[in-house]
């Protein structure tokens, strides 16, 4: 057998890369041809499906193609993940979460059928937006000091609804840092919680502002705090966690949009590149600010820079609380 050198396997080598290259740029060229799926992980009526819809319609308008909506909720938002990380890598199968839902599955969930890091690239940090830390105004408590020396007077009866893992990691880190005695009781996204929280059968709730803010400003919730280190334009009278001097919830990041992460450069680009058109758009960002989100509009590079810091920050939060899903 004659021997192969090093120059021909080389050679080989830079020919297969570049045809692999003018396939992707082929497969760019004609991308979109047909409808998107948007895969929201959790449950209807959420603030991350309210993201969604508010982004979907507009999205569809600048690809040329429809983007529907599904939500695949299930397992903290792991099933509908993981449906996507499975996708063809094809640029028509988008996922939407936020960020704190994506980075505390990373690190709850001791067997993930994907791999957080590897398996999905994120496209954009879309949105920043706080989450406020709300109660039921049944109950006896203005402040979150006031708050805390409740849950120690009845201990065994207050509780907080979680619409995943993101929303039992940041109350269990808020109890760690100020000695509140409080029961989780699990739902299928924050939607079904919060609407369990206004009619009045769950105290307490820590949710993104999105949904939580229409029902504070109706009075059928109470904030307590914002996350963050100001208030918030829309609750001026609600302090931030930094002005309450509760540690842990200094940034607000928001929402991510992901694809597989084989998905060519090229449709990432084109992806990243309609996207921050759409957020930018000036009735999105005026719709999204009267929600309670401020636009990012991120390039992919500081998306996936930003995932790895927070899935490192809440390895950090696990370590120190001992924090498990039961």
């Amino acid at each position: 057998m004659p021997a192969v050198s090093a120059t021909h396997v080389l050679r080989n080598l830079a020919l297969g890369a570049c045809l692999a290259a003018a396939a992707a740029s082929g497969l760019a060229q004609q991308y979109p041809n047909r409808p998107l799926r948007l895969i929201v992980p959790l449950a209807p009526g959420g603030t991350t499906d309210i993201m969604a819809r508010t982004l979907s319609q507009q999205l569809a308008g600048s690809l040329g193609q429809p983007v529907v909506v599904e939500n695949r909720a299930g397992a903290g938002g792991t099933v509908g993940t993981d449906l996507v990380a499975k996708s063809p890598p094809d640029g028509y199968t988008l996922l939407i979460v936020s960020a704190d839902t994506y980075t505390t599955n990373a690190v709850l969930y001791a067997n993930l059928p994907f791999d957080s890091r590897k398996d999905l690239k994120p496209l954009s940090i879309l949105a920043a937006s706080p989450s406020i830390l709300t109660v039921h105004p049944s109950l006896p408590a203005k402040s979150v000091k006031e708050l805390v020396a409740l849950s120690k007077t009845r201990p065994r009866d207050l509780n907080y609804g979680s619409g995943g893992t993101s929303g039992v990691l940041r109350m269990e880190l808020l109890k760690f840092n100020t000695g509140m005695i409080i029961t989780n009781i699990p739902y299928k996204g924050s939607g079904p919680a919060l609407i369990d929280q206004i009619a009045g059968h769950v105290h307490v709730g820590f949710f993104n502002m999105v949904a939580t803010l229409p029902q504070v400003q109706a009075g059928k919730l109470r904030g307590l705090v914002v996350t963050g280190g100001k208030r918030a334009e829309q609750l001026p009278n609600v302090p931030s966690t930094v002005e309450a001097g509760i540690k842990g919830f200094d940034e607000n990041v928001g929402y991510l949009m992901l694809v597989p992460s084989a998905t060519p450069g090229a449709i990432v680009a084109r992806l990243n590149g309609d996207i921050v058109k759409v957020l930018h758009r000036p009735d999105v960002k005026s719709r999204l600010a009267s929600e309670g989100s401020e636009v990012v509009g991120s390039t992919s590079e500081q998306a996936v820079a930003v995932v790895n810091q927070l899935i490192d920050q809440w390895q950090d939060v696990v370590r120190k609380t001992g924090i498990k899903l039961q």
